[in-house]
């Protein structure tokens, strides 16, 4: 004996109701088709399930059992179809975004606050890794974004960039460039830096040694395989300086303080990129490049990496 979910529906309109065409109104059918679907169900279980009179339809005794479990699987299957259509337009479901920058501050903070806000309902999974387990996650589907430090490749159809963060110099607050706002490289001619060789140390090293390495001088680098929270309490303690993005200075650390650090024309940046991979359909990933294209549009000179985006499957709300 099998009873379409469609005939429970039809029940369960009646009984709140109180009416077949009140029921069938609200449902959008016809009032003899919704009566014909009702009929049949109690043909099916061999009970009555209404009691039915010039002034509407009551439930029986068995018709108040069958209708009392028969409301939760209506009630469920509703709120499984109204997710399942959710996330099928990106509205709901889940996204998983690479990252090595700090959460403390910064773009990509304030673009996950306005992910969240559009869209309350899409679970995001973060992942901190290293670039090379980034790309891999990507390759094997476990990650939907990776956001990382550098200039896409004019070539690569699925990368776009992003924003640029100032690099900040972090010092012990004891040392004597502590007391400026602003420190210029060759202020820092002399000192020892502090690296993690995690990323983005790496970047931040070789951005130092194109500032201050010359030919017969070369800064002091300790490299440290910690991670950049670690680099930033042995800078406290006062084991030497380091530099780190602009995203981390949202984060205190006991002796630390943050300066801009300069050259002659002005602030060192550096540039952030977001990648994916072509065939991810996941709707909740179009809706987060097409907010990353709201808060970052592409420069005129990057007109052809900007095509990326374009590419990108239907990111309409």
């Amino acid at each position: 004996m099998a009873i379409e979910l469609r005939h429970l529906r039809y029940a369960v309109a009646a009984a709140h109701y109180g009416s077949f065409r009140r029921a069938a109104e609200a449902l959008g059918v016809k009032q003899s088709s919704l009566s014909r679907r009702i009929r049949q169900m109690e043909d099916r279980l061999g009970v009555a399930v209404f009691v039915r009179s010039s002034s509407g339809v009551r439930l029986t005794t068995a018709g108040t059992e069958i209708l009392r479990t028969s409301r939760h699987l209506v009630d469920g299957l509703d709120h499984m179809m109204a997710s399942a259509k959710a996330a099928g337009r990106g509205e709901a479901g889940h996204l998983a975004i690479g990252f090595y920058t700090s959460l403390s501050a910064g773009n990509l903070r304030a673009s996950l606050l306005e992910h969240a806000r559009r869209f309350p309902e899409v679970v995001i999974r973060t992942v901190e890794g290293v670039r090379a387990s980034l790309f891999v996650g990507l390759q094997h589907g476990a990650l939907d974004i990776a956001i990382i430090t550098g200039e896409p490749v004019v070539s690569d159809e699925q990368a776009t960039a992003l924003w640029g963060e100032r690099i900040m110099v972090a010092l012990p607050e004891s040392h004597p460039l502590a007391s400026g706002e602003i420190v210029y490289w060759t202020d820092l001619r002399g000192e020892t830096f502090l690296f993690s060789q995690r990323d983005p140390g790496p970047e931040l090293r070789d951005i130092l040694l194109a500032k201050l390495a010359s030919p017969g001088v070369q800064p002091k680098l300790v490299e440290q395989d910690v991670s950049r929270e670690s680099i930033m309490s042995l800078v406290g303690a006062g084991f030497g300086v380091s530099l780190i993005c602009e995203a981390g200075v949202g984060a205190s650390y006991a002796g630390v303080i943050y300066r801009d650090v300069q050259d002659g024309n002005g602030p060192s940046r550096i540039s952030y990129a977001a990648h994916w991979q072509a065939n991810n359909e996941n709707p909740a990933l179009a809706h987060f490049l097409h907010l990353l294209e709201e808060r970052y549009p592409p420069l005129p000179s990057r007109a052809g990496e900007s095509a990326a985006l374009s590419r990108t499957p239907d990111r309409s709300p």
